[in-house]
């Protein structure tokens, strides 16, 4: 079963994609801020993150830099309800990095997720 790391402060945000894809077989971990998602990162592994943009601890694009240092090739989601996610382009740690735009649905969610993961180079396990 693949496991998904969630960062995002929002807790309904966070319940909302964690039903979604649990539901579609995946493990999932939420983490309430983007310090508590690089620990859960450095002590298990993840086959995928979807991190919020805005967190309110730090910001989500430090915290995508972190977690693509650590794993170049993890498929990653950025999440964002403020802002365009065009900035993405402009750094390397951003590469192939999946912008979604709240609100979405949840087969947006899913698609997202098929092309994180194809954009990695591989194929998620589980029925998506």
């Amino acid at each position: 079963m693949p496991r998904v790391l969630i960062i995002d402060d929002q807790k309904d945000v966070r319940a909302m994609v964690a039903i979604v894809l649990r539901v579609n077989h995946f493990e999932v971990v939420e983490a309430e801020s983007g310090a508590a998602g690089l620990k859960a990162f450095a002590e298990s592994p993840f086959d995928a993150a979807i991190v919020d943009i805005f967190l309110g601890d730090s910001s989500g694009v430090d915290v995508i830099a972190t977690l693509r240092e650590r794993a170049p090739a993890l498929p990653v989601i950025a999440v964002s309800g403020m802002t365009a996610l065009d900035f993405m382009d402009q750094s390397p740690h951003f590469a192939n990095v999946v912008g979604l735009q709240k609100p979405f649905r949840p087969n947006d969610l899913l698609h997202a997720l098929r092309k994180a993961q194809a954009a990695a180079g591989g194929e998620m396990s589980a029925a998506v």
